[in-house]
């Protein structure tokens, strides 16, 4: 046998803890917490508390901090500490110009890089049940399916460079959408809007598709500037 072209890896030590495993877990919980609005927008952050509940190092949840103050979702403040971010409305409303651009190429990519039958199971998802949950204002049910979509339309678009980056935005929107959401009326267009987009993505209309994508975006803007005072 051959073993020229064999990667060798490092032998890894089982019950040796790992660093960057502490980090992740510390960044994964802390996000969930962030973006399900369990630590409202400037909510401080204490190192020492967090040390304590992880058992983990200042050191760790520091790198913690670095990789979520670079996705946006806290600040540390000089003599403050770390804290959630709190998006104004300006911020808003770049994000909402920045998510239409992206999520149109993700619903065109998907669009192009899948045959009709692969959006069956979406179709079937927005059809009458989750209609008649947004009727009831079930809105855990609705976005839950729009996690959905995304999750389709990523998969099928296949860049990581575009799942990157809408990642991050998600991240940071989250919040603010699950308030949108209870604004009488959205949940019943947005539920309309995403019915259309797949039935055009089902026919292969790329550039239909996408242009509802679009519309979809800009629907959503214009709510939130409608109601912004009550959201933020």
């Amino acid at each position: 046998m051959n073993n020229k072209n064999v990667t060798k890896f490092p032998v890894v030590d089982p019950n040796q803890k790992s660093a960057g495993s502490d980090t992740d877990k510390l960044v994964v919980e802390l996000r969930r917490r962030i973006v399900n609005n369990l630590m409202p927008p400037g909510s401080r952050i204490r190192e020492n508390e967090l040390a304590e509940e992880f058992s983990v190092s200042r050191s760790r949840v520091r790198d913690a901090f670095g990789i979520l103050e670079e996705r946006g979702l806290i600040e540390r403040i000089p003599n403050k500490g770390a804290v959630v971010m709190r998006l104004e409305a300006d911020s808003f409303l770049e994000l909402f110009d920045v998510r239409e651009v992206l999520e149109g190429l993700m619903v065109r990519l998907a669009t192009q890089n899948t045959e009709p039958e692969y959006w069956d199971d979406l179709i079937a998802l927005f059809g009458d049940d989750l209609e008649k949950a947004v009727a009831e204002n079930d809105f855990n049910a609705y976005m839950a399916a729009i996690a959905e979509f995304r999750r389709s339309c990523i998969d099928a678009a296949g860049s990581g460079t575009l799942q990157g980056l809408l990642d991050d935005i998600y991240d940071r929107v989250l919040s603010m959408t699950r308030r949108l959401m209870l604004v009488p009326g959205r949940a019943s267009e947005g539920f309309r809007q995403h019915r259309e987009i797949l039935q055009a993505m089902r026919a292969g209309d790329v550039e239909l598709a996408e242009d509802l994508k679009r519309k979809n975006i800009r629907s959503a803007r214009q709510w939130f500037l409608k109601f912004n005072d009550f959201l933020l």
